[in-house]
Parts: C-alpha cells; sequence; structure tokens
C-alpha cells in the first residue's frame, strides 16, 4: 500500500472518529462545549442535532475503513467524496474552519489516491 496515500486517508479517518466522538459523546461536556464554542443552553438544546451529525462521521469513517481494508479505490473515492461535499456545504453554511478540518484532508487525501493509487510500486 503507497505509505502516502494510505496515511492521508487513515488521517482522514481519524478526524471523522474524532468529530464522532465529540458529537456523540462530548458535545454537553464542558470539553466538547469548548472545542466547538457553544453555551450551555444551546448544547443542551442542540445535542440530539449533534449526536445525529457524529453518527453520520463515523458511517463515514467507517465507510473509508472498508475501502482501506478491501484495498477498494472506488469505495475509498466515493467515502471521500462525500467528506469533500459535506465539507464543503458546512463551510458555506456553519463555519468556514470546516473547509480545512474535514474538505481539505480529503482533498488531498482523494488527490493522492488519484496520483498514486493503494499499491506499492513493486521494487526492481
Amino acid at each position: 500500500m503507497n505509505l502516502l496515500t494510505l496515511l492521508a486517508i487513515s488521517l482522514v479517518m481519524i478526524l471523522h472518529i474524532a468529530f464522532f466522538i465529540l458529537e456523540m459523546f462530548f458535545w454537553k461536556k464542558p470539553a466538547g462545549r469548548k472545542i466547538f464554542h457553544l453555551k450551555k443552553d444551546f448544547a443542551e438544546q442542540s445535542a440530539t442535532l449533534a449526536a445525529n451529525q457524529g453518527l453520520y462521521n463515523g458511517f463515514l469513517a467507517a465507510g473509508l475503513a472498508w475501502g482501506l481494508l478491501d484495498h477498494n479505490t472506488q469505495v475509498l473515492d466515493f467515502f471521500l467524496g462525500f467528506i469533500i461535499i459535506a465539507g464543503i456545504y458546512g463551510a458555506l453554511t456553519a463555519s468556514r474552519m470546516i473547509l480545512f478540518l474535514q474538505a481539505l484532508p480529503a482533498a488531498i487525501a482523494v488527490l493522492l489516491l488519484w496520483q498514486y493509487g493503494l499499491d506499492t510500486p513493486a521494487a526492481t
């Protein structure tokens, strides 16, 4: 497996696992409120929506894990594409930071995947 591609996709997967954990379990906690800059009452009111959003991030991470385990570039393209689209939408509607935390790493990973694939060239 191409190490650079593997690292980039793994980073995106780890980010989405972190988003999953933060949104599902820490949204209302002091650490989660600090990370997302939330007031306590808003965090309480929006916790169900955040958990739903976190679940989707978990599904995205699972899709990347599936693609890596199967060495399936089509699956990886599919899920990285969703992440890029979600990141752009989030940047336009919620916070520009989402473009840099979500869309950009996924875009770099997909470009590496297209350029180098998953397989390491055979030694000559």
